[in-house]
């Protein structure tokens, strides 16, 4: 019996979200203002909690740049940047003419370490006589990372936090959401991620002041004249009323998607228990409440994979897991920084078998755009870079795909 490919993460519409976008083309709402982006803004005010605003925005890489524009970054400062992560944690620091330095990750949680955080910002003043304009730590793949130590590190070199909670929407540490623990907080909403905009990102803002500022920047930085008067350097990020209608269609059933990803982890947890060399990543303690947005598992090197002594034998054509649909042409077929023969090899088998899997994200550091950026390495990201695989999750990820993902696994496990 044939079956549907099975995808890492997909969007899936609430039923609302029609209704929403009909009201937008009957009132001839179709501009980045409108009572759907108001409306979204206050659902996503209400989620978050803690009396934070929050605006809507084109993508969650433009609100990291508009908070890196609001804690006043520009050409030849220095911004420290969680290394395990996806690129668009760090590129923004690059447009502003800044430089990113790599911190490492820590075991646990995966993401920044505290303690090599504080070495890192030492070095960094000794050597440059100036301290980093801002820290982004990232809650990977939806886990919170350990932000009361990295927000002690901040607050003791008096250096504004800027979290990426772009993979952690719902996701709580003590009790309290990811993304309102920093000056700032980034949201995507991009079409895999646990609501949607179909694309589209929000910034949590630390006061109504703030809030102000950021949709100044975002909606081209014109000032009030009769005529157009710019004085600043403006975007255009502001979110459309269309895309903010989908937002509020997705937000009735945002608890249910991050109910899922949390079933999910606890089937893979149960099928995957008995499995030899398998890891499922999960909550290292109760004060960690991941959304599990991918779960992710790492392949224990002496693991043997069907396939493997061929792994990396092809070049690929096109990206592996996305949504992109350009790229160059793979000029080898090795890089100095991959994944291991196994893992190359299981995510070869289980695509043979429609199911989506790739590798985790590749350490900023390791990455030839930033060959020359300044970090601060413990070897904890190229380990887990090497080791891991992501798994399906999303909401259209039902109980009998996750069975037979278990089972596709295990079936490419030499015995």
């Amino acid at each position: 019996m044939s079956r549907n490919r099975i995808y890492l993460c997909l969007a899936h519409m609430s039923g609302k979200e029609q209704q929403y976008i009909q009201e937008a083309f009957d009132t001839n709402w179709v501009v980045p203002i409108g009572p759907n982006v108001n409306a979204f803004e206050a659902d996503l005010e209400a989620f978050v909690g803690h009396d934070k605003p929050v605006v809507a925005l084109s993508a969650g890489t433009a609100a990291l740049h508009l908070a890196l524009v609001a804690c006043g970054v520009g050409q030849g400062d220095e911004v420290i940047c969680q290394s395990f992560t996806f690129c668009a944690s760090a590129n923004p620091i690059v447009y502003l003419g800044a430089t990113p330095v790599f911190v490492d990750s820590e075991r646990d949680t995966w993401n920044m370490d505290p303690q090599l955080l504080d070495v890192a910002i030492c070095d960094r003043i000794a050597k440059t006589g100036r301290k980093p304009k801002a820290i982004v730590p990232v809650h990977l793949y939806g886990m919170p990372a350990k932000i009361d130590e990295i927000m002690a590190v901040a607050s003791k070199y008096d250096i504004p936090v800027i979290e990426d909670a772009a993979e952690a929407f719902g996701s709580e540490y003590k009790g309290r959401k990811c993304g309102t623990f920093g000056q700032y907080g980034v949201l995507s909403f991009n079409g895999n991620k646990m609501i949607t905009t179909s694309g589209g990102g929000a910034l949590i803002c630390p006061d109504s002041a703030a809030k102000h500022d950021v949709m100044f920047y975002a909606t081209q930085a014109r000032e009030a004249y009769p005529y157009y008067q710019h004085e600043h350097i403006g975007y255009n990020y502001r979110m459309s009323n269309i895309c903010a209608g989908i937002g509020r269609g997705q937000m009735s059933v945002a608890h249910e998607h991050i109910a899922h990803h949390r079933h999910t982890t606890a089937l893979y947890r149960e099928l995957l228990a008995d499995v030899e060399g398998i890891t499922l990543h999960e909550n290292p303690s109760s004060h960690f409440d991941s959304n599990y947005w991918l779960n992710t598992i790492i392949l224990s090197p002496s693991l043997r994979v069907v396939g493997q002594e061929i792994a990396y034998s092809t070049t690929i054509n096109g990206a592996v897991g996305g949504a992109a649909g350009v790229t160059h042409v793979a000029e080898s077929l090795h890089t100095d920084c991959e994944p291991n023969a196994n893992v190359e090899a299981m995510r070869v088998a289980l695509d043979r078998a429609d199911i989506e899997v790739r590798p985790l994200w590749k350490p900023m550091h390791k990455q030839p755009i930033y060959a020359t950026s300044p970090a601060y390495t413990n070897g904890v990201s190229e380990a887990l870079f090497a080791q891991g695989l992501c798994l399906p999750s999303g909401p259209c990820v039902s109980d009998d795909d996750i069975r037979y993902i278990v089972e596709c696994i295990c079936n490419a496990i030499e015995r």
